[in-house]
């Protein structure tokens, strides 16, 4: 559909091969979209997201505890969630004691898959399935690997995804709260693409906006701003007082285009979401 946000449309200026976008606000109605938007796209890390979703259903479904242990000694499912378990980015590596550094990491994801698995007898693509996507109808939504990075999916079902955190159904909202709010407060780090971050602030598999400059947000958001971006190109964010979300999808990898191209357009997005 054309969307009814102007802004959208600029999508059709970055320099990218495809790319699909939408907003959904609070009470899930559909603000605007534009490209291909049931068009399959790899999410990288937006991955996560969904999988920390994933774990919190299993949290409250009783077959883990988040102060349980999980990953590397003395680690907990919190600290993964977290990344402050203390794992390397990509290895399995501990760098640094849990709950004393901020370090995104592949791994720690890795280590909640598997931790879920056992926990629930069955593969943690399944569970995610059950536990996530067949509730929210994303039936165009796969994970073909890593829990940390190799989901498949449309706009289409991550505004389903968006919509469901901002009214959430499958989980009681004060624990999507809990996984909105800072966790382990300033512990600093680096942000994948954006360097060494004072603080760097996290919740429970979101990355929290605060005063984190430069981001890949827009100047605009509020500071309670939360989501993920992906080294797909793509990116979620959910903005509690703009009462809005918006994703997109592309099929070049981030880069300085990125950089370059996603502030402004999220603070577009912003200022169409308050001329409404």
């Amino acid at each position: 559909m054309q969307s009814s946000l102007p802004s959208l449309a600029s999508i059709e200026n970055w320099p990218v091969p495809t790319a699909a976008a939408a907003v959904v606000r609070a009470d899930g109605t559909l603000a605007g979209s534009h490209g291909p938007t049931g068009r399959r796209f790899p999410l990288a890390s937006v991955t996560k997201p969904l999988v920390a979703y994933a774990v919190l259903v299993a949290y409250e479904e009783g077959a883990i505890d988040l102060d349980e242990p999980a990953g590397p000694e003395g680690a907990t499912v919190r600290h993964l969630l977290a990344h402050t378990s203390g794992l390397a980015f990509d290895e399995n590596r501990v760098m640094a004691a849990p709950g004393t550094r901020r370090i995104y990491s592949n791994t720690g994801f890795e280590a909640l898959g598997d931790h879920v698995a056992k926990a629930a007898d069955i593969p943690f693509a399944e569970y995610l399935r059950q536990a996530v996507l067949e509730p929210l109808s994303m039936t165009a939504t796969s994970l073909e690997g890593s829990p940390a990075k190799d989901a498949v999916s449309t706009v289409d079902d991550l505004v389903r995804f968006a919509a469901e955190v901002q009214a959430p159904r499958l989980l009681d909202p004060r624990t999507v709260l809990d996984a909105m709010s800072v966790t382990y407060p300033g512990l600093t780090g680096i942000l994948p693409g954006y360097g060494h971050q004072r603080p760097n602030d996290w919740g429970l598999g979101f990355e929290i906006r605060d005063g984190k400059s430069p981001h890949w947000t827009g100047a605009g958001s509020s500071p309670r701003t939360f989501g993920h971006f992906g080294q797909s190109g793509t990116f979620l964010w959910i903005d509690p007082d703009a009462r809005a979300a918006c994703v997109a999808l592309t099929d070049r990898p981030f880069g300085a285009w990125a950089v370059e191209a996603w502030p402004p357009f999220t603070d577009a997005v912003l200022a169409d979401l308050r001329a409404a």
